[in-house]
């Protein structure tokens, strides 16, 4: 997925360039990008692209000029939203640290009459945002979950939650949907901010807790190798399996070389911020309007498909 989301991204600059001839005004115009400092792997790869695509597009348009900010909390994150506005932008994109603790400071860059691009982590009001670009996080919960009662049919399964956001609660929801009246349990749940670091101290609690967990759902790939760690050093053999998410390239060459407690994964691509920054760019040097939703589908990694989501130089 993390190709079809490049291929997505790709597909936008094709436009972009068209654009740029037949159709498009030379015009000046400022785009602000607001997202996560690179706190864990997924994040390295969305400030990755997010600089890369930054300066693709102010090589494509003429008189464009993207400013890109990123912000270690959700404080932060708010005051750097006031930043970007003090630069008289004309879009936001912008990559909410949390759901909560965004929504309102993004909702005053829109009275100012910005055009807003929210990814990833939605507002808790929709009707802020112009255009929404996300990956499918009800069928990335719903994939999981399927895949758990497919392979592991029954057992107890503990789960790593990330940070409350409404994209965790979709995933969540959907995961216990999938696995409802199944024999899959899930015994306990806990947030872990996907981070690789205090998921290994909530599987550590978990292993404390409960002796017998057949298996885990991380839902995210930097959790899941946190919470691999902590069951190798607890010494524990009960559990089967950890899934993880996003397709991380060191987890997607496990699943390529069958390792057992890594069989597979779902698709996440960081990628999605480049869609973002081409779609938003598009609003304001094409002759088409581009509000509206854009989804990129999670899909489960196997062994039988994982080559064609393994980046070597990927970032993540």
């Amino acid at each position: 997925m993390r190709g079809k989301a490049l291929k997505l991204a790709a597909a936008a600059g094709l436009f972009a360039g068209f654009a740029t001839g037949a159709f498009a005004q030379q015009k000046n115009v400022t785009i602000g990008v607001s997202i996560p400092a690179a706190t864990h792997g997924w994040t390295g790869g969305v400030v990755y692209h997010a600089q890369e695509t930054a300066k693709q597009l102010e090589k494509t348009y003429p008189g464009l000029k993207v400013v890109v900010k990123t912000s270690p909390d959700g404080a932060s994150q708010a005051n750097a939203l006031d930043d970007l506005s003090a630069q008289n932008i004309d879009a936001l994109v912008v990559l909410p640290f949390n759901s909560d603790e965004l929504t309102n400071p993004v909702g005053e860059v829109k009275k100012r009459g910005t055009f807003i691009t929210v990814v990833d982590r939605g507002l808790k009001d929709a009707s802020i945002q112009d255009i929404y670009v996300a990956g499918n996080n009800p069928e990335f919960g719903r994939v999981a979950g399927k895949y758990f009662v497919d392979n592991l049919k029954e057992g107890n399964v503990v789960v790593l939650r990330g940070i409350p956001t409404v994209i965790d609660e979709e995933r969540v929801t959907n995961f216990e949907k999938a696995v409802q009246g199944s024999g899959v349990k899930v015994i306990d749940k806990q947030y872990a901010n996907w981070n690789r670091d205090d998921a290994f101290r909530v599987m550590q609690d978990y292993l404390a807790k409960h002796p017998k967990i057949d298996a885990v759902w991380a839902s995210d790939d930097d959790m899941a190798l946190g919470v691999l760690e902590a069951i190798r050093q607890a010494k524990r053999d009960d559990v089967k399996f950890v899934l993880g998410g996003a397709g991380m390239k060191d987890m997607v060459k496990r699943v390529m070389d069958g390792d057992k407690m890594v069989p597979a994964n779902v698709s996440y691509p960081p990628g999605m911020i480049a869609t973002a920054m081409y779609v938003t760019a598009g609003q304001f040097f094409a002759n088409a309007p581009m509000r509206g939703t854009y989804v990129i589908n999670a899909e489960l990694i196997t062994k039988d498909n994982a080559k064609n989501f393994y980046f070597p130089d990927s970032p993540f």
